[in-house]
C-alpha cells in the first residue's frame, strides 16, 4: 500500500521499491481492495524479497517491523513504520491501515520537498 501511494502521490518523481523480508506468496486481497477504492491498483504487483542491493540504491529506506532481518547500511535513512498487520483481515479492518499509510507517505514526500500529486 505505501509503495502505491508513494508512486501515485509522487507523481513518479519517487523511484520506489517495493519489497519484503518474508514475502506472501500474493499481496493481501483486503490491501488490494482498499486500494481500488483509492483508484490505485496493486493487481499486478508481486510480493518481492527485499535484497541488499534495493537497499543499497535507496536514499530512505521504509521498513515495517523487520527488524534484524532487514539490511542495514550506515549513510541510509530509515524510518521504521509501526502499523497494525492487514494479513489475514478484511477490507474494513484493512482501511484504517491504509489511512494512516496514507498520512505517513505524504509527511514523507513533504519532508523529501516532493509536492503530492492529488494529495
Amino acid at each position: 500500500m505505501a509503495a502505491g501511494y508513494l508512486r501515485a502521490l509522487s507523481g513518479g518523481a519517487v523511484e520506489v521499491r517495493s519489497a519484503g523480508s518474508m514475502p506472501a506468496e500474493q499481496i493481501n486481497p483486503a490491501a488490494v481492495e482498499a486500494m481500488l477504492e483509492e483508484g490505485i491498483d496493486l493487481r499486478a504487483e508481486r510480493p518481492k524479497v527485499l535484497t541488499t542491493e534495493a537497499v543499497r540504491a535507496s536514499d530512505v529506506v521504509v521498513t515495517m517491523g523487520c527488524g534484524d532481518t532487514c539490511p542495514f547500511y550506515p549513510g541510509k535513512r530509515y524510518e521504521d513504520w509501526v502499523l497494525e498487520d492487514p494479513a489475514g483481515q478484511g477490507v474494513d479492518a484493512v482501511r484504517p491501515i491504509r489511512d494512516e499509510i496514507r498520512e505517513r507517505v505524504l509527511a514523507l514526500l513533504t519532508e523529501l520537498g516532493v509536492e503530492p500529486v492529488g494529495g
